[in-house]
């Protein structure tokens, strides 16, 4: 029997003007951002399938189903997700980036060849504030364009680091550099010391992306009473300390020889197990240094790339993640690896300790892009602020274009993303809700005066090269 129309007209009516009212009691938001696939990262490994994440004032209100995000807000501004992934975006535990200016400047050399003889008297020689600017401006690029939003950056004049990574809109943690002997811009400890507190004191709350750190070098280059003083004074001003620890068997030697320890020992007698501590390479440590570790507030950065092309060795990740040691993944700087590829870094990290352990069982997919997001943000010092898309947490994500051939089929978005992903599958970059980079084309540098300044400088570095 056909409703008389009357009632069909009036349910109709009623259903438009609820689904008025529906819209009319969405909350206002800054920016949706859309995916085909949501991998969230939290501890479930949440996959949602044509979802969303909802943005306000640089955090994450809410993630959900599209459907449901869309009854719920409206968005000033939406990023659409067809053919995309959104995921948190990638999280580089050590680099140096202003030291892509030194890429392919010396390769295939042993570590301590190629610091001594070759990096430490160029950095002697050219680096200054206009290098670390140029550098460290074309780090940013690079890692926008690949889908880091967060990094730990060691490098020399931390304020310039910082000013240029605030005005790229990337998310950093940056240790002023602190070295026994004299580096670029100071005669020794003492004045680079120095330099170091005054930095962090000043950009301390300074803003909200730039997390000050201390960084005495590593444990061969600082001495134990500078050490010591190092860790005091991050304690004191409550700062992370950023640090290579246990790189290569010349390092385990040399404290070896000097203290009878290792280097995990030596820096647990000074409270690094105590204190927020981004433990760079990790590639040496003893059965015992892990047992230390697990639980501790130091995150160990496993630099997979950058290990095997010095011949420094592959750090026991299996064997620390068992173990319940925090580990993050780095890039080390581009003069040693030689990009800022957090992707292949990923796929080393999954793939080389298979080979090791003959396991195929052991940093599984899953542990590998864990490393690169949620635990690698943890080891890294930024805590639970990042790494998940997880309400509450900052609004720092990117879109993974799944258009390549590459992607088909798909029946498990993370296997795509360790094993199939690249860093030129990364269209989108958000940080704190700002979109940095949306299909493919970064907004907040000036490429074409970053290129012209980075070409200038390379000039006199190749000059130099020449000369020796």
């Amino acid at each position: 029997m056909r409703k008389p129309i009357f009632i069909s007209v009036f349910l109709a009516a009623l259903f438009t003007a609820f689904s008025v009212g529906a819209r009319e009691n969405r909350q206002t938001v800054d920016l949706i951002v859309y995916g085909d696939y949501v991998l969230t990262m939290q501890e479930n490994n949440l996959v949602i399938e044509n979802g969303a994440v909802a943005v306000r004032d640089g955090a994450i209100l809410a993630v959900g189903g599209a459907e449901d995000i869309n009854g719920r807000f409206s968005g000033a501004r939406a990023v659409d997700g067809s053919g995309k992934v959104l995921m948190p975006g990638l999280v580089n535990g050590h680099t140096h980036s202003s030291m892509v200016l030194f890429r392919g400047m010396a390769d295939d050399l042993p570590l301590m060849t190629w610091l001594q003889d070759y990096i430490f008297p160029m950095e002697g020689q050219y680096v200054d504030e206009q290098l670390v600017e140029a550098g460290t401006r074309l780090a940013c690029w690079e890692m926008i364009k690949s889908g880091t939003t967060s990094f730990v950056d060691m490098y020399f004049y931390p304020d310039v680091i910082s000013e240029v990574v605030a005005e790229c809109g990337l998310r950093a943690v940056v240790a002023a550099p602190m070295i026994d002997f004299p580096s670029p811009g100071f005669e020794g400890w003492e004045d680079s010391f120095d330099a170091g507190l005054d930095y962090a004191r000043r950009w301390k709350n300074k803003h909200p992306r730039i997390t000050p750190a201390l960084a005495p070098h590593a444990p061969y280059t600082v001495s134990k009473d500078h050490l010591k003083a190092a860790f005091a004074a991050a304690r004191a001003l409550e700062v992370p300390v950023s640090i290579h620890v246990a790189e290569d068997r010349a390092e385990v030697k040399t404290i070896t020889d000097r203290y009878a320890m290792s280097s995990v020992e030596l820096l647990a007698q000074i409270g690094m197990l105590d204190q927020p501590t981004v433990a760079a390479h990790m590639v040496w440590p003893t059965d015992k240094d892990i047992i230390k570790l697990a639980g501790s507030q130091v995150g160990a950065i496993h630099n997979p790339t950058s290990n095997m092309k010095t011949g420094a060795g592959v750090s026991p990740v299996a064997r620390m993640l068992a173990a319940g040691v925090t580990v993050g993944l780095g890039t080390d700087g581009a003069a040693s690896n030689n990009d800022l590829n957090l992707w292949q870094e990923m796929r080393f990290a999954a793939l080389i300790h298979k080979g090791i352990a003959q396991d195929p069982t052991v940093v599984t997919a899953v542990e590998a892009l864990d490393m690169a997001t949620r635990m690698g943000a943890r080891a890294a010092g930024f805590g639970n602020s990042v790494g998940a898309l997880e309400e509450g947490r900052r609004a720092d994500m990117i879109q993974v274009s799944l258009s390549s051939p590459r992607f088909d089929p798909m029946y498990n978005v993370i296997s795509h993303l360790v094993y199939v992903a690249t860093a030129s599958d990364v269209v989108t970059s958000i940080v704190e809700g700002d979109i940095l980079m949306e299909e493919g084309k970064v907004s907040t540098i000036d490429i074409k005066d970053t290129r012209r300044r980075v070409a200038a400088i390379a000039q006199k570095i190749r000059a130099g090269l020449e000369k020796r």
